[in-house]
């Protein structure tokens, strides 16, 4: 369970697996080391000397809470905030003390470093990390996440609509099960478009959306507009932030295939190394310069969607390879829901 703020948010414990939490704990606790050495430090030797001595307990104890926080990290989330809370800084609070009482023998005996310090510093520091994350998940959203991630997911281009509909209305006479197949295919769009933002989304409805938008353009480019699908070694039951990959498949069509008379060719290359999912799309440089202000727009949109729902975990990395441009996206390989999904119905 978790407890909802005055804005109605979700309020949870940061993710302890996630790299970015646990760079800022490190940093954090570096930094309060520092400062209470400092603090009583009589010049910069002996600053020095007890810093490094410090930070040979502090590190191996520091180590140790973050592996244990990652392994529970999981039930911790799954209980009321409070109780995550207080479990958490019980362990916050454990694992240094006993590592203390380890290691203390080791860099300077039990005296320098006694175990009511140690769990008192913990404490206070564990107590004000929460709070920094809880602060932090605050001013991110509702108000200014949700509608961040909302207006980034939205975003459609106009021409793509009508151009969709003028395509559908010239089948209407001529082919009309390929006609309501299309606006079967626009309905599922616009349903994605109007979706939770919050929510990761199953790798295989992604697929699925970006099949349908694929179909959608392939009314109006015909053979111009060539797919390759590399996806046997996809993950399909992974959760993504929604509406990721079509906005990249939309960027190839627009920058790559449309400025090309012949049109081109878009590869998707899908899959799971480790616990990362990758996913690569590539397509032919266009001769329109003046299309790459605007992929640089949609990219940074998509990166910022990508630190909002992972920070410092997931990755985009832009690579042109000679005449074709590539798009490299790394996340986070995950099954688990940070909301309960929405009921939606799905296409028949």
């Amino acid at each position: 369970m978790k407890r909802r703020n005055h804005n109605n948010r979700h309020v949870e414990l940061p993710n302890f697996c996630h790299l970015g939490v646990n760079l800022r704990i490190a940093v954090t606790v570096e930094a309060a080391l520092a400062a209470a050495v400092l603090a009583r430090a009589a010049d910069a030797t002996a600053f020095r000397a007890e810093f490094v001595a410090l930070s040979a307990l502090a590190q191996p104890a520091l180590l140790s809470t973050l592996l244990a926080l990652c392994a529970a990290q999981r039930w911790l989330r799954s209980r009321p905030y409070r109780q995550g809370v207080g479990f958490t800084l019980a362990l916050g609070v454990a694992v240094p003390v006993l590592a203390s009482l380890w290691l203390a023998p080791l860099v300077g005996g039990r005296d320098s470093h006694p175990p009511f310090g140690v769990a008192l510093f913990s404490l206070v520091l564990g107590a004000g990390l929460l709070g920094y994350f809880n602060l932090r998940a605050r001013a991110l959203s509702p108000a200014i996440t949700e509608a961040r991630l909302q207006a980034l997911q939205a975003r459609i281009r106009p021409h793509f609509l009508f151009n969709s509909l003028n395509a559908v209305l010239s089948l209407v006479r001529s082919d009309p099960r390929r006609a309501e197949h299309a606006l079967e295919n626009m309905a599922d769009l616009f349903r994605a478009l109007m979706g939770d933002a919050r929510q990761l989304a199953p790798l295989e409805d992604e697929i699925a959306l970006t099949r349908a938008y694929l179909e959608l353009e392939q009314l109006r480019l015909g053979d111009r507009l060539q797919v390759v699908w590399h996806i046997n070694k996809m993950p399909a039951d992974a959760l993504i932030p929604p509406l990721i990959i079509q906005p990249l498949v939309e960027n190839a069509v627009y920058h790559g295939i449309e400025p090309r008379p012949g049109g081109g060719e878009i590869t998707l290359n899908i899959y799971r190394s480790a616990d990362n999912v990758h996913v690569v799309v590539r397509n032919p440089i266009g001769a329109d310069a003046g299309h790459h202000r605007g992929n640089r727009i949609a990219l940074a949109n998509i990166r910022e969607r990508l630190l909002l729902h992972f920070d410092l975990d997931a990755q985009l990395k832009l690579e042109p390879l000679g005449t074709v441009y590539q798009v490299h996206i790394v996340i986070p390989y995950t099954r688990e829901r940070t909301l309960p999904a929405p009921a939606h119905p799905h296409r028949r």
